[in-house]
């Protein structure tokens, strides 16, 4: 059976574009039509200080709304944060995510496999802790939204930008004063405001000299779809900490999860030449094994949990057991390396960086997209503020605020992340016990936990 795209809530999905001249004037335009891209074109369209604007979204690739959504789950998914969820939510997307396909959780359950240690996250009164949602679900509903509100966005589908002529940083009269970009076709177009939404290696990024800082963690992430033992309501995200990397599994509904397994290049490569029966048996091991336990470190790890409990009776969180797990879906297995990236500027004259163009994270917390989603919350904020104000949109005046106000947000974060990504990539004996001690104190320590879950 498929499932339609476009929900009864969305049926505007075939509204024509307008035709665009070849050297029209916007005021924004969006380089990049991904789920970050998308949704700001999305949000600068819905915003009654923006709607008025003339804005374009340049995707490179075809419509990705003009098939139907498939029975089957994609094996590329994101955590989405309440947060993110609001963002979404406030220009209409999130209703129709909720009419497609979405999976709530209301617990977390992070645990070491070289100890007994774990933390775990919930809300009170169970509420929903994030969501598990398709990336393709994500793009639809988008699309879908972006054509009930075409008369606010233009959008160009396989227009892809080769080319940016930057203005002079302090204007003499001559040449002129907007971005001008040049388009594969020939066409070109200009702007006074390019906002890079081109991915971690964005042309827009690269064209107007915003330098980065980056490495790779020699990690390859292993993604695929897989069936449940048996049904359960399936509301827990798990995941475990190998000395070989982080392994996780996102719940998709009550029989199907997701699995993100970040390892080494050649135990991935391993992994994904696996016949299906062979890869269900080593995920189950992975959640499930204690062969990397060390009997000094669970020593240690029982006295304080001894003296925790002791303590604080009610502080420290039950353990649940993940789910077993039976089948893998059909082609769903792929791999894809890891890095961490991150632009030392984020805005210019003119133009301002968004999503994995501006910053890249380890999947391990489920941040990347999230992180995206509150850059676009940001800057569609100091934008507004400037159109309201009657100020040009390019000027580095707001774009700064927005910088900085990302920056803050997003850099304690990237070095948690990574922080994690190494402290928990050892098995030597002193580290993981402290890891250990860290971890059992944090869980046992409730405004511990709400710092990390925020």
């Amino acid at each position: 059976m498929l499932l339609p795209l476009c929900p009864p809530i969305v049926r505007r999905c075939l509204v024509p574009r307008r035709c665009l001249s070849s050297s029209a004037l916007y005021d924004v335009v969006v380089s990049g039509g991904g789920m970050v891209g998308t949704a700001m074109a999305c949000a600068l369209g819905s915003h009654p200080h923006l709607r008025h604007k003339r804005i374009l979204l340049l995707e490179a690739g075809q419509r990705k709304a003009s098939e139907p959504l498939p029975e089957k789950f994609s094996n590329r998914v994101s955590s989405i944060t309440p947060g993110s969820a609001t963002l979404l939510a406030s220009f209409g997307a999130w209703d129709h995510i909720g009419a497609m396909r979405l999976k709530p959780y209301k617990r977390m359950q992070v645990w070491d496999a070289c100890s007994d240690a774990l933390i775990t996250f919930d809300k009170e009164g169970m509420e929903d802790m994030g969501y598990v949602v398709e990336n393709d679900v994500i793009t639809a509903a988008l699309t879908c939204l972006l054509d009930s509100i075409g008369e606010h966005v233009e959008v160009r589908y396989r227009a892809r930008a080769v080319g940016y002529t930057w203005p002079a940083p302090y204007s003499n009269g001559e040449g002129s004063p907007f971005v001008e970009i040049h388009l594969a076709d020939g066409q070109s177009l200009h702007t006074r405001l390019v906002i890079g939404a081109d991915g971690q290696n964005s042309l827009v990024r690269r064209s107007a000299g915003m330098r980065t800082i980056q490495w790779s963690y020699n990690h390859v992430a292993v993604v695929a779809t897989l069936q449940l033992s048996e049904a359960t309501d399936n509301n827990v995200a798990w995941q475990r900490f190998l000395p070989s990397g982080p392994i996780a599994l996102l719940p998709l509904s009550d029989t199907w999860s997701s699995l993100v397994w970040s390892t080494s290049p050649e135990h991935a490569s391993q992994l994904i030449r696996m016949d299906d029966e062979s890869f269900v048996d080593a995920v189950n091991s992975a959640f499930w094994s204690s062969e990397h336990h060390s009997d000094f470190v669970s020593s240690a790890g029982s006295l304080l949990h001894s003296a925790v409990s002791f303590l604080r009776p009610s502080g420290s969180s039950s353990r649940q057991l993940p789910p077993s797990v039976s089948h893998l879906g059909h082609k769903s297995r792929a791999s894809f390396p890891l890095g961490l990236g991150h632009a030392t500027e984020y805005v210019r004259q003119r133009v301002a960086l968004i999503g994995d163009a501006a910053h890249r994270v380890h999947p391990l917390a489920g941040q990347g997209v999230n992180m995206g989603f509150g850059d676009v919350a940001s800057l569609v904020h100091h934008l507004s503020r400037a159109a309201f104000d009657g100020q040009d949109l390019g000027s580095t005046r707001h774009l700064l605020e927005y910088e900085t106000e990302r920056q803050r947000q997003n850099l304690p974060l990237m070095a948690t992340i990574d922080l994690l990504k190494r402290l928990y990539n050892t098995k030597q004996p002193p580290i993981v016990l402290l890891r250990t001690l860290g971890l059992q104190a944090t869980n046992a320590l409730p405004p511990l936990k709400m710092i990390l879950k925020m």
